[in-house]
């Protein structure tokens, strides 16, 4: 049997408080593999940001942030994201993390960054946003597990009862 050298790990994260558990979790997988990481939010349309579910921007444990959003100003939201994701780099230690912020479909533009970067796994939460989403279009980590050519580490970000 051959085996695949995992060279580099996609890390998919969003503004959701679980973003530093999948960050966490992704990260330990890369490391134990020798790996190098790639931190990836995608931006949506900027009005998705002001609605209550993101009013304000997620951090990471001890840097919890509240970011007043101006709508419409894409050039501003990825300079956000840029910041969030430097926060989560800072948080697991480690400089030589890749930061990158695209805009777009999420499931579209993980799996583009994945194929522009070479990636040889994709790591992801398996929180949905709405229900009506989930039900109607299927969630985002759905998508991409379908779409996807290469392997697929989903993280489950739910809430133990």
């Amino acid at each position: 049997m051959k085996t695949i050298n995992i060279k580099k790990v996609l890390i998919a994260v969003d503004y959701d408080p679980t973003a530093q558990k999948v960050a966490e979790v992704g990260f330990s997988l890369a490391k134990a593999m020798g790996a190098e990481v790639i931190l990836l939010h995608v931006l949506i349309d900027p009005v998705f940001y002001s609605s209550s579910e993101y009013s304000p921007i997620m951090g990471f444990t001890g840097s919890m942030d509240t970011v007043p959003l101006q709508l419409g100003n894409v050039a501003e939201m990825k300079k956000i994201s840029g910041q969030f994701l430097e926060k989560a780099k800072n948080h697991l230690g480690d400089e030589t993390i890749k930061t990158v912020v695209k805009e777009g479909d999420f499931a579209e533009s993980i799996l583009a960054t994945a194929k522009e970067m070479h990636a040889d796994i994709i790591v992801m939460g398996s929180h949905s946003r709405r229900w009506l989403d989930e039900v109607l279009m299927g969630s985002v980590t759905k998508n991409v597990l379908h779409l996807s050519t290469i392997p697929l580490f989903i993280i489950p970000t739910r809430k133990r009862s």
